[in-house]
């Protein structure tokens, strides 16, 4: 293994724009849920007349139907993914909107047959049910709650409360409550594998909220101690182990 001071570096300088984790391959690992989303929505869209992706990074699940109808809409909101998804998604005839996370979506009333989304910042299911049209479906997979969360306590010790926002019973009462029905609804919990520092660095700068301005500590040698203890484990191949929780939901909007 590299030195410590070169893992570090080499982390801190790589790219992190985009949904894709290609460079953790051979560095970190992590269980994949057991209903293939990606499948499920590449089904899904070529079957829609008119679908919308929420949240979409830089397009790189959507990009992977086979089939994308005439007419399909995707929106994000962080600058730097929307000009991949816009870069991947547009010659696919995709047009791609900048929506904010909390306001209203830049789209008609009842004018999308489908819904779908990869981990969602913050789902908004009164303005998914306002989209939908009758009979429409939305179908995701969200990020649950105490994703990874022996990575963050290790930084940042135990994590207080309970993360209501993320647990799936939470969301099945807001969705229900925005009028829409429960079709589907499946949890898994899925061990990830951390093999070095550096694999560590990156993800914590692809998913700040995690460790909240970790970026900026390592620099300044806050969490320099956390580090290196991490590193002496890793060298000893001991991978460091956190668990990812997600659940996929399939909603309707009554006809």
């Amino acid at each position: 293994m590299r030195p410590f001071d070169d893992l570090i570096a080499e982390a801190l300088a790589a790219d992190v724009d985009g949904w894709g984790f290609a460079w953790l391959e051979g560095r970190a690992t992590e269980e994949r849920p057991p209903w293939g989303y990606a499948r499920l929505l590449a089904a899904r869209v070529a079957a829609a007349r008119a679908p919308l992706d929420l949240d979409t990074g830089g397009g790189e699940v959507l990009d992977e139907a086979p089939v994308i109808p005439s007419g399909a809409l995707a929106t994000e909101g962080w600058p730097a993914n929307l000009g991949l998804a816009r870069a991947r998604l547009e010659p696919r005839g995709v047009r791609v909107l900048r929506h904010a996370t909390g306001t209203r979506l830049p789209v008609a009333d009842a004018s999308r047959d489908l819904v779908t989304a990869r981990h969602p910042v913050a789902p908004d299911f009164g303005e998914i049910a306002r989209v939908l049209a009758p009979g429409g479906t939305y179908l995701a997979q969200h990020v649950g709650p105490w994703s990874a969360a022996e990575l963050s306590e290790r930084f940042l010790g135990p994590l207080p409360g309970n993360p209501v926002a993320r647990d799936p019973g939470a969301e099945v009462l807001a969705a229900q409550a925005a009028g829409l029905e429960v079709v589907d609804l499946r949890a898994a919990r899925l061990r990830q594998e951390y093999r070095d520092v550096g694999a560590i660095v990156w993800i914590l700068r692809k998913c700040p909220w995690w460790v909240p301005g970790f970026d900026a500590d390592v620099r300044r040698g806050r969490h320099d101690a956390t580090l290196r203890a991490l590193d002496a484990e890793l060298r000893a191949s001991v991978p460091f182990v956190a668990h990812a929780s997600r659940h996929l939901m399939r909603l309707r909007k009554p006809a």
